[in-house]
């Protein structure tokens, strides 16, 4: 195998050892804790992945368009800003969970306290993708897997949302630790610059409302369930959605290794019917997964989720029908990304706050069911408009493939 064919094949496992980790934290977390305790940790996930978006959107995917001479500089610096700017999130959400009383303030001072080392950890994977030694980021986010699973499992059953945050985010200084170490041949020698990070203009800056629109509004709206109507409802959507992360795997890597390969095709024609066929195998994928998990045993089911089970299972066929649809909108926005990548940005807009609306109406309308089903709705939506949007794209120019 080439080496440009093993350094995607390490880049794929690289982002399977990273979502791996994020599926069995949930899973660790929620057998241990009670279905309340559970809610509590999900509502500072949720948190913790508002921020990781964010600073992927800003600093990471800035990072990985880098080349030439520069990119020693832009890998150290964004490491130092990562920590920087990460460490006055962490201030700032150490002052809420003093203010916060129970079980749930203390969840959120103690992601205040490892808020740092978790996202600084997490950077480095743009800074080896960069430095194109995906490898490098295989090793230490393998080690992360290791640890946070050890850690996690070495806790008593009942053990608070707090202790299990606390764990969690320690569990990443050695993967940390080995991180920099990979990384300080690459960069001896230069100096760091943040002036970048801190301009008007900063490319991260329209990444971020891409992020905000596409993912941070959903997660955003289901944070807001847990303030403003019950935290019971935020364990319960994680915990369904927990156990669909296998497809996110999938939909991360056509998003990530798509493109270079769709824009091969010949053609418009060629490449519609190729990622048509993406979709459809992802659709079936997404529906087949959730039959498996909808005819899975009360007491496999409770092995996975513990006390979080029957509020997650009863959400099964709202959220299958969700990511059985997820998988052809995400290929129709892979196919216009190739195709006429400025046509995805008012797509985001449009149905990621129509999804916030019908997930927010539908809790309104039906609870916890109902907001699962408006999720799966919006989701339905945007594939719906997206493949309406590739019908009537006019045929690109050869080059304009190319370039995406």
């Amino acid at each position: 195998m080439s080496r440009r064919g093993l350094g995607a094949v390490a880049s794929v496992l690289d982002q399977a050892a990273s979502s791996a980790t994020n599926i069995l934290v949930l899973v660790l977390a929620a057998r241990l804790s009670s279905a309340s305790g559970f809610a509590d940790f999900s509502m500072v996930y949720v948190t913790f992945s508002v921020l990781l978006g964010l600073n992927m959107a800003y600093v990471g995917q800035t990072v990985v368009l880098e080349k030439g001479g520069r990119l020693a500089t832009v890998c150290r610096s964004s490491v130092l800003f990562t920590a920087a700017a990460s460490a006055v999130a962490g201030l700032l959400l150490a002052v809420v969970g003093l203010a916060l009383a129970g079980d749930a303030g203390r969840a959120f001072l103690a992601l205040g306290l490892v808020l740092a080392p978790v996202l600084v950890q997490d950077g480095l994977r743009y800074c080896f993708s960069a430095l194109r030694v995906p490898q490098r980021a295989l090793a230490a986010d393998s080690l992360r897997l290791l640890c946070v699973v050890a850690a996690l499992a070495a806790q008593p059953a009942g053990a608070s949302a707090g202790r299990l945050v606390l764990v969690w985010g320690l569990s990443a200084l050695p993967a940390l630790g080995l991180g920099l170490w990979l990384l300080r041949p690459h960069v001896r020698g230069a100096r760091a610059d943040l002036r970048p990070y801190l301009r008007r203009g900063h490319l991260g800056q329209r990444f971020v409302v891409e992020f905000a629109v596409g993912n941070g509004s959903s997660q955003l709206a289901v944070l807001g369930l847990g303030a403003f109507a019950t935290p019971l409802a935020v364990g319960a959507l994680r915990g369904a959605t927990t156990l669909f992360g296998p497809l996110n795997v999938l939909f991360n890597s056509a998003n990530a290794f798509g493109p270079p390969v769709v824009g091969r095709a010949s053609g418009k024609r060629g490449v519609v019917r190729l990622t048509a066929l993406m979709g459809a195998a992802l659709a079936v994928l997404g529906a087949g997964w959730a039959a498996v998990l909808y005819a899975l045993p009360d007491r496999l089911g409770r092995h996975l989720l513990g006390d979080t089970w029957a509020a997650a299972a009863a959400l099964l066929p709202a959220t299958g029908a969700q990511y059985a649809v997820m998988g052809l909108g995400t290929c129709a926005l892979l196919t216009l990304r190739v195709l006429n990548p400025k046509a995805t940005l008012s797509l985001q807009i449009v149905f990621s706050l129509l999804s916030v609306a019908l997930l927010l109406g539908g809790y309104a309308l039906w609870g916890v069911a109902g907001a699962a089903w408006g999720l799966a709705l919006g989701s339905a939506a945007k594939a719906a408009a997206g493949w309406l949007r590739v019908a009537r794209l006019e045929t690109p120019a050869p080059e304009v493939a190319t370039a995406a």
